[in-house]
């Protein structure tokens, strides 16, 4: 288990994909106290994941260091906005809406190439983006 302890949560997002960039861009006009850092400039090992779980999914890393991945990312991410932004991040955490949340999310991340600001590199994985196959 990570044990690191953060002044702030971290948000931790794919830096090259078009559509995550413009998705964090919308949660940046939030009222979180979070860092925002792409996966591709931060120190995983740190925040205790790795590149893998970093590209397949976006990260809230809380305060305490725990790691939470996908739907229940923005369901902190909502919470720490506070308001009516929290009652929704409180809902998403609540089954039977945190499995309906993780399914939407998984098909959005699985498809966010087709998404609005999304190029044919979002839906490569990172080796690929790297050597240009498939760009």
């Amino acid at each position: 288990m990570h044990q690191t302890r953060f002044d702030k949560p971290v948000l931790i997002f794919d830096g090259d994909c078009g559509f995550c960039t413009r998705s964090v861009n919308v949660f940046k006009r939030l009222p979180i106290d979070a860092e925002v850092t792409a996966y591709q400039f931060a120190d995983l090992q740190l925040y205790g994941t790795t590149e893998e779980r970093a590209s397949y999914e976006v990260l809230w890393v809380d305060r305490s260091g725990r790691v939470h991945g996908g739907a229940q990312a923005i369901a902190r991410l909502l919470v720490s906005a506070g308001g009516i932004y929290a009652v929704a991040g409180h809902l998403m955490r609540t089954p039977p809406l945190r499995w309906m949340a993780a399914g939407a999310y998984r098909m959005i991340a699985n498809n966010r190439q087709r998404m609005p600001g999304g190029t044919v590199a979002c839906g490569l994985p990172p080796a690929a983006r790297e050597s240009g196959i498939g760009a």
